[in-house]
């Protein structure tokens, strides 16, 4: 057999151009991906140390019997049965659930009605706008001062005006004091504490709203409700859904509102850092109940996202 002689005018540079440039591309590639790593290595590092450390510390010490002087005790799920089977972390279980729904739907409600209110024209719109703002961005410890002042049995404002002036009320009692008034009063705090964070992120969303479908609604006769229910409720929607889950995520986590309000509210991380920190200060059944808790807010978010906002 002869042997095989390429054409004069076959190049072969041609052919290892193309190579070339996919390795290079690939080389180019692996050194982006590293720089990249390289750039989020101190993130990483934070987020480690700061978050996913604390929790897995927690899950090892919510399986000993911690004690402040002396070595741990290994107690084995001891502290989650002793949690499970005391009645008070229940209670607490079915008020942090009547907490979270009542202040989460508030705050959305009040938070959707003043943002379509302030997506108006009128006089003096850009100082209310302001104003409107001021609850969420005040220190909660001045405000909660302040409400506990309004309240006071004896000094109150609201007690003055509903048994003195109004005679709503009989005789004075402490609002605040009792348990089954108290929760009233720490979820309609938390709703003017915290719907101007809703109102803020809805009237972002209606301003990009396009002014062309409320004329194209107008021209064909629907109503103010009809615009809302077509228009306006598909276009927030999902912002809408992003807002109830960071509300239920902050609402079921709530402290330091509550607590500085009244503690005669034991949601349950009022219950927790009571069980943990007062008393005889048991932190392994702390541990548990932070764990529990959590597992509780990753169970109802599921269910939300998938059930309700069927994402």
């Amino acid at each position: 057999m002869g042997r095989y002689l390429p054409h004069p005018s076959f190049n072969h540079q041609q052919f290892k151009e193309p190579d070339m440039a996919i390795a290079k591309s690939f080389s180019l590639e692996r050194d982006e991906a590293r720089f990249g790593w390289k750039l989020i290595l101190p993130a990483i590092i934070v987020i480690g140390g700061l978050i996913v450390y604390p929790i897995l510390y927690n899950i090892y010490l919510s399986f000993f019997d911690v004690k402040l002087a002396g070595d741990n005790i290994f107690i084995r799920t001891a502290n989650y049965a002793n949690v499970l089977t005391d009645p008070t972390f229940w209670q607490s279980v079915a008020t942090t659930f009547i907490y979270v729904f009542a202040t989460t739907l508030g705050t959305t409600l009040l938070g959707v009605g003043v943002a379509l209110v302030m997506n108006k024209e009128f006089p003096l719109r850009g100082l209310v706008r302001a104003l409107i703002l001021l609850p969420y961005v005040a220190p909660v410890i001045s405000v909660v001062f302040s409400w506990q002042f309004l309240f006071d049995p004896v000094n109150g404002i609201f007690m003055h005006l509903t048994v003195e002036m109004l005679h709503i009320f009989k005789e004075r009692f402490n609002l605040i004091g009792s348990p089954r008034s108290a929760i009233v009063i720490a979820v309609i705090f938390n709703i003017w504490k915290n719907f101007p964070f809703t109102y803020l992120m809805i009237l972002s969303k209606l301003q990009a709203i396009n002014t062309t479908y409320y004329e194209a609604a107008d021209i064909d006769g629907a109503s103010s409700w009809q615009k809302f229910w077509h228009i306006t409720m598909p276009e927030i929607f999902f912002v809408l859904g992003a807002i109830v889950i960071l509300r239920i995520i902050w609402n079921f986590n709530k402290f330091e509102e509550v607590y500085l309000l009244t503690d005669n509210v034991k949601v349950l991380s009022v219950y927790t850092y009571f069980k943990a920190f007062t008393g005889a200060m048991e932190q392994g059944q702390g541990a548990s109940l932070a764990l529990i808790q959590f597992l509780l807010l990753v169970g109802f978010i599921l269910f939300y996202v998938k059930r309700v906002l069927k994402w």
